[in-house]
């Protein structure tokens, strides 16, 4: 790492799994944060061996995972319209980082050609038992093949971004879409709860993103951002697990109170807790 163009942001702790200490430098280029140390991708495994880790689960056994399960069922309808909206009838749909499936199954009745790649094991197992095959990379897939290529809260985790955006051009169709949700740590909700902000979640985040370093790397490789939307249910289940980390518990009330406010706050400055990216192959 070039310290030149780095400067430390702040140091958090992996709340989830390990406890152990992470430092996030900025990159003043592209206005990001950076996960250091970075595991490598031998020991980055263990780092999700956590039966918390919501993703690969469909468990449902607390009001917060349920709670979790219904907004990301509503999400699902909401994500089903977007992409009907980018692309009018059907096509073909790539989701990286699909979990246990549920998006390409709606995507699916929808009548859209749906390929998934989800690297987890377990949710790729949850998902054959819903009748969908997850692949595990992309190697195999034919350039250009997809008018559509969807990552929901996925290329934070990615360990080589460069090499990832590479290959999301590569396999987008000329004029194809690629629709990218992650945090946000210029939100009010990130800065609120500073290291304990729960979208951190090093190591497991890698990278830290801004509007601003989304549009700049992807334009680097000719895909270029049309639009940014906010994920308005994010600040309230990231300030939840906040509370939790910063007070040893989860307080619905003031949780439900910082998400609002930050949300009331993205509006005027349009620095929301998580952003939906659409983006552009040219």
């Amino acid at each position: 790492m070039n310290r030149e163009k780095f400067d430390i942001y702040i140091e958090c702790l992996d709340h989830t799994v390990s406890g152990e200490s992470f430092e996030l430098y900025k990159d003043i280029d592209y206005d990001m944060l950076v996960t250091t140390p970075k595991p490598d991708e031998n020991s980055l495994g263990k780092y999700y061996e956590s039966e918390d880790y919501i993703s690969h689960t469909d468990a449902k056994r607390t009001v917060f995972e349920k709670a979790y399960h219904f907004v990301k069922k509503y999400s699902l309808n909401k994500k089903v319209r977007l992409i009907f909206r980018l692309h009018k009838g059907t096509g073909a749909l790539l989701d990286i980082g699909a979990g246990t499936g549920d998006f390409l199954i709606e995507a699916n009745k929808k009548k859209w050609q749906v390929v998934g790649i989800e690297p987890n094991e377990q949710a790729r197992i949850l998902a054959k038992e819903k009748g969908i095959i997850l692949q595990s990379d992309t190697v195999n897939l034919l350039s250009n093949s997809f008018d559509i290529i969807t990552m929901w809260h996925v290329l934070e985790h990615i360990p080589d971004l460069s090499a990832q955006i590479k290959e999301l051009k590569r396999l987008l169709k000329p004029g194809g879409h690629l629709i990218i949700a992650v945090p946000n740590f210029k939100s009010y909700d990130a800065y609120y709860y500073k290291s304990f902000w729960a979208a951190y979640d090093v190591p497991r985040h890698l990278w830290h993103f801004s509007r601003n370093s989304i549009k700049a790397l992807f334009l680097k490789n000719g895909i270029i951002l049309k639009e940014t939307k906010p994920l308005l249910f994010d600040s309230f289940y990231v300030s939840l697990l906040s509370e939790k980390y910063k007070n040893g518990k989860m307080n619905f009330v003031k949780a439900f109170w910082i998400g609002l406010l930050s949300n009331i706050k993205g509006k005027r400055s349009k620095e929301y807790s998580s952003h939906i990216y659409i983006l552009k192959s040219s």
